[in-house]
């Protein structure tokens, strides 16, 4: 077997427990942007970072809209990125938003290299410039790739059961993806 066939084969291998991994609505000109991948504690896959890029998007295109609210279903806002689900779908094709080189087509560092730089970093840099005030409401735990979402927001309100953690800082690689840790710990 090729690396090129062993690739493809990897990449059909996620298997979605939800078509709506993010719930989207509007009223009185709040839009909610809901996770909506209770089962696994809200973890995100590829598929919920794009789903959550399109509604960012909607909310900034819609001038009905004043101000955006990201929440969650479930227990908890976040447990991070997906890391063990059948929904895990980190081989899987994906759209290039960002100028970087594409290195989409290469198998092994180099198409992970342009994935973490894609789907995390230039949607986190891409929500935080968002023009529109951003609230995230976080209940249960918030860790590690939740912190992410939880930051790029204005304000961040946390309920009474809310815990915030970043487990990687003990593996001495805190916010590979989107390293907002000195800006982000004092101020909140």
């Amino acid at each position: 077997m090729s690396i090129d066939s062993e690739f493809v084969q990897r990449v059909d291998s996620a298997v979605y427990e939800t078509d709506e991994p993010v719930l989207y609505a509007v009223v009185e000109g709040v839009a909610s942007v809901t996770l909506n991948r209770p089962t696994v504690n809200n973890a995100q896959n590829s598929q919920m970072t794009y789903a959550l890029d399109d509604a960012f998007r909607r909310a900034v295109n819609d001038d009905a809209v004043k101000v955006i609210v990201l929440r969650a279903n479930g227990k908890h806002f976040s447990a991070g990125h997906d890391i063990g689900t059948p929904g895990r779908d980190i081989n899987k094709p994906f759209e290039r938003a960002h100028l970087w080189w594409d290195h989409t087509n290469k198998p092994g560092g180099e198409y992970l290299y342009a994935r973490e730089q894609e789907v995390y970093l230039g949607m986190c840099r891409r929500w935080r410039e968002v023009p529109k005030p951003t609230i995230a409401m976080v209940q249960g735990a918030c860790i590690a790739g939740g912190l992410m979402l939880a930051w790029v927001c204005d304000l961040i309100v946390a309920s009474d059961d809310a815990f915030f953690q970043d487990p990687v800082v003990r593996m001495g690689i805190p916010g590979v993806e989107y390293f907002a840790h000195p800006y982000e710990l004092n101020p909140r």
